[in-house]
C-alpha cells in the first residue's frame, strides 16, 4: 500500500493484560483535513467528549488508540487521562494538542492505567518510523478473531492517490453513525465541505447499515484524515474526480462494514437483508433493522430453520406502515410467501437449504411503493452468549 505522508506505531501497553499490541499511534506528517462521526449513545466515553469537541476545528494530525479499557463511565479523571494522553503524544512530535484524536475501546468502567500509558508513549513514538497501518489493525482488536482493512487507489487529475481504512468490531454492534471504530486515511487534497459531505454518505450506507446484537457502543468513533500528499488538486463536489472518490471511499467502508458483520461474535452466518416496496426508503430501513436485530429471526437462522412466520412479525412490529396481504418474503430466490400467504411445503424445504449456506440474502417486498433498504447482518449463536457472558474476564 503506497499512502504518502503517514506513519504508524503499535506496542504493548499491558493496559488490560500484557501479553499483545495494545496502544497505537497513527500520525499525519502534516495537518490534515478531519472529520468524524461519534455515538449517538448519550452514555459517552471520555475520549468520545474530548475528540467530538477537537474535531470542530476540521484539522487533525494524530490519533491515539488504545484497546483493553474503553474509558467510559470514569468521570473526571477519564477525561483528565484522555487530556494527559493527547498531551503525551503532542509533546513527543512537537504538534498541538489540539491536533491530537484521541480513542478507546475495551472495558467500561475501568481507569485507565495512566502509569503505564505514560511509560508506553515515548517508545510508540519512536516506533513511527518502522510501524505499518497492519500494526494498528491489530493493536485495536478486542474480541475480533481477525484484522480488517481495505485499500483502494483512485486518479485525480494526473495525481494517484490512496484511500485505506481499518475497522474493530465483531459485538456490541448497532451503529447510528460509525461502528465500535474505524480509521480512514487517504494523501488525496480535498475540499473539506465535500470531504464532510462524501464521508457522512459513505457512513450512512455502511457502518449505519449493519447490526450484529443492537447493542450501540459507549466508545463508537469514526474519523477520516486527508492530507493532500498525493499532491492532486483539492477535489471538490459536483466533478468527476469527486463522483470517483466517493465511490472508492463507499467501497473502503462498506468492505470494513462487512469484515465487522463476518466476524459477529459467535456468528455462523453472514445475512443481506433487503426491503424493497416500502412507502419510502425510511420506512424500508425501520423494517430491515427490524428484522435483522430480531433474536428470534436471528435464532432461526442460526438452527436453520426456514420460519418465514418470524419475518413477518419482524416487518408488523417495526412501526413502518405494511400491509399484510401485499407482503412477499424469500430466501434468495426461493419465495416463502406472496400476498402474505405461505408458499407450500416445497418451498419451505428449498428454503431449509439456503439457511444451511454461510451466506444468503432475504428479501421482503411490501407492494407499496419505491422505498428500499439493505443492511447487513449475523445469526445469533451459543457461542454469542458465551463470549460475552465472560467477557470482563
Amino acid at each position: 500500500m503506497n499512502i504518502k505522508g503517514f506513519q504508524f506505531s503499535a506496542v504493548e501497553a499491558a493496559i488490560k493484560k500484557p501479553g499483545r499490541k495494545d496502544l497505537a499511534l497513527i500520525f499525519s506528517e502534516v495537518p490534515a483535513t478531519a472529520c468524524a462521526v461519534f455515538t449517538i449513545n448519550r452514555v459517552k466515553a471520555a475520549p468520545v467528549l474530548l475528540s467530538e469537541e477537537r474535531i470542530k476545528s476540521g484539522v487533525a494530525q494524530a490519533l491515539i488508540v488504545n484497546s483493553g479499557n474503553a474509558n467510559a463511565c470514569t468521570g473526571d479523571d477519564g477525561l483528565i487521562a484522555a487530556r494527559e494522553t493527547s498531551l503525551l503524544v503532542a509533546a513527543g512530535l512537537g504538534i498541538s494538542d489540539r491536533a491530537v484524536q484521541v480513542s478507546s475501546t475495551g472495558v467500561i468502567g475501568v481507569q485507565m492505567p495512566m502509569d503505564r500509558i505514560r511509560t508506553a508513549i515515548p517508545g510508540l513514538i519512536k516506533g513511527l518510523s518502522s510501524g505499518t497501518l497492519d500494526d494498528v489493525a491489530l493493536a485495536i482488536m478486542t474480541t475480533d478473531t481477525f484484522p480488517k482493512m481495505e485499500a483502494r487507489s483512485g486518479l485525480a487529475g494526473k495525481s494517484g492517490y490512496t484511500v485505506a481504512g481499518i475497522a474493530k468490531g465483531a459485538g456490541m454492534i448497532m451503529p447510528n453513525m460509525a461502528t465500535m471504530l474505524s480509521f480512514v486515511i487517504t494523501d488525496a487534497a480535498l475540499e473539506p465541505l465535500f470531504l464532510q459531505q462524501a464521508f457522512r454518505l459513505a457512513v450512512d450506507s455502511s457502518f449505519n447499515a449493519i447490526t450484529v446484537d443492537g447493542d450501540m457502543s459507549t466508545n463508537d468513533a469514526c474519523l477520516i484524515l486527508a492530507n493532500g500528499k498525493a499532491g492532486n488538486p483539492p477535489i471538490v463536489a459536483d466533478t468527476p474526480e469527486a463522483e470517483a472518490f466517493e465511490s472508492l471511499l463507499h467501497d473502503v467502508l462498506l468492505s470494513l462494514a462487512k469484515q465487522i458483520v463476518r466476524d459477529a461474535e459467535g456468528g455462523t452466518k453472514f445475512v443481506e437483508v433487503r426491503v424493497n416496496g416500502a412507502k419510502e426508503n425510511a420506512d424500508a430501513k425501520k423494517i430491515a433493522f427490524s428484522i435483522a436485530n430480531s433474536s428470534l429471526v436471528k435464532t432461526a437462522f442460526f438452527g436453520q430453520d426456514a420460519n418465514w412466520g418470524r419475518i413477518f412479525a419482524a416487518v408488523g412490529y417495526s412501526g413502518a406502515e405494511v400491509d399484510q396481504s401485499r407482503l412477499s418474503l424469500c430466501f434468495d430466490d426461493v419465495c416463502m410467501a406472496s400476498k402474505g400467504i405461505f408458499a407450500g411445503g416445497d418451498a419451505e424445504a428449498r428454503g431449509t437449504e439456503v439457511l444451511k449456506k454461510k451466506e444468503f440474502t432475504v428479501t421482503v417486498d411490501l407492494g407499496l411503493g419505491d422505498g428500499s433498504a439493505t443492511v447487513y447482518t449475523s445469526d445469533l449463536s451459543h457461542e454469542y452468549v458465551s463470549i460475552n457472558a465472560d467477557y470482563r474476564t
